[in-house]
């Protein structure tokens, strides 16, 4: 069936609209992000640095987000109707484009949003001098992201600069495993029609596959760290977003190649790979950047930590140190009903450690619920719990 101009409209506004509510909610993430931070700056809790270390990083997730966004929105043939911004173009440039959206997209912004995931993912499983503590970490981690996806880049590049030569010289080569543009038309008007290369879609799913195989690895290894059933959901999600919407993704991709650019079966079929790997951003932003960040700041009013230390420190000389909960370093550590029960963990809690002033710890644990300020105190009789010294105290908790 022969997309019509209304369908094309229809398709494009739904894009543009997607995006933009994807944009709102990076934008919204960002702020939420740079609050946090400014507040442990200006305050001082340098205690909660582990949680808004990462922060540049979480950003940075964030603006490949949006740059894949608007990539879909210049590949739509909606832009290249007759009056749009696209059609004043002439047919070499409009091809043009759809070259640079298939190498900066599927080469560069997919990649590196996925490497960004996989990396905030990993972060906690790092030792805490180089990790998530380093002042280092961000812009290491952002190299790292750029670093690993050059060879992908360049291979999308190559692909697409040889693909009219190896077509010349392989005519049983199929037209559509090079092809990144087609001739269409629309009013009586010639245009043309972005489409998905087979080459570079396999590229693309041989990259899914090894990403979403390392994914479910990680994921085995953070689970074993996570013993809040609440944070245990967080990453059953994400992994199970990625290692389902990216392969999916790759599948739509590679089905539109059974279909002419002008009919309405590849529109379709492009929309639901844009619509699944949109609501995996949506998703990851979510887990990864907001949630984190809400955990954070539902510590309440952070002069309200301060007044929870003196209600359990005997002395009021004595400072607390954050530390993370990290059991697995150890061996198998066995957790007490009562705090792996789903009424104890099923908003986060973070604990502290009591240090003396000489920095001899006390050994007394203190967790603070993040959603629940009644529960302040780890129940009797639970296990004592293993963790990291976040940072060496710096300053007096006292009045």
């Amino acid at each position: 069936m022969p997309l019509t101009r209304y369908s094309a409209e229809a398709f494009g506004v739904l894009t543009i609209c997607l995006v933009a509510l994807l944009i709102l909610l990076g934008l919204m993430c960002i702020a939420y992000s740079f609050y946090l931070r400014s507040r442990v700056l200006r305050q001082g809790f340098i205690q909660l640095s582990y949680f808004s270390g990462p922060w540049i990083i979480r950003i940075t997730f964030i603006l490949f987000s949006i740059w894949w966004g608007f990539g879909e929105i210049i590949r739509l043939n909606f832009l290249r109707q007759q009056g749009r911004v696209l059609n004043a173009l002439n047919l070499r440039w409009q091809e043009n484009i759809c070259r640079c959206y298939i190498v900066s997209n599927l080469g560069f912004a997919e990649p590196c949003l996925f490497l960004t995931l996989v990396f905030l993912l990993r972060a906690p499983l790092q030792n805490m001098d180089t990790g998530i503590l380093s002042r280092k970490w961000n812009g290491k981690t952002a190299g790292y992201v750029l670093l690993y996806c050059l060879p992908l880049f360049v291979l999308q590049l190559i692909i697409i600069l040889i693909g009219p030569e190896l077509h010349k010289d392989r005519r049983e080569l199929p037209l559509y495993f090079t092809r990144t543009a087609a001739p269409g038309m629309q009013n009586s008007d010639d245009i043309v029609l972005c489409t998905y290369p087979l080459l570079n879609t396999i590229l693309l799913g041989l990259f899914a596959t090894v990403l979403t195989a390392y994914l479910f690895w990680l994921g085995r290894r953070i689970l074993k760290l996570v013993i809040n059933k609440g944070l245990q959901k967080r990453v059953y999600t994400l992994i199970f977003s990625v290692s389902s919407f990216l392969p999916l993704r790759v599948l739509l991709l590679g089905l539109s190649v059974l279909s002419k650019p002008e009919h309405i079966l590849f529109e379709a079929l492009a929309f639901s790979a844009f619509l699944v790997l949109l609501c995996c951003a949506g998703v990851c932003i979510c887990m990864l950047v907001y949630c984190p960040v809400a955990d954070c700041l539902a510590l309440g009013n952070l002069h309200d930590l301060e007044a929870r230390g003196r209600v359990v420190l005997d002395d009021p000389n004595d400072t607390v140190s954050l530390i993370v909960n990290q059991s697995h370093l150890e061996g198998n550590v066995g957790i007490s009903p009562e705090r792996n029960s789903d009424a104890s963990t099923k908003r986060g809690s973070i604990s502290f450690r009591t240090f003396e002033k000489d920095g001899t710890s006390t050994g007394a644990f203190v967790e603070l619920s993040l959603f629940s300020p009644s529960r302040d105190v780890t129940p009797p009789g639970s296990p004592p719990l293993l963790g990291w010294p976040m940072r060496p105290p710096t300053h007096v908790l006292g009045p």
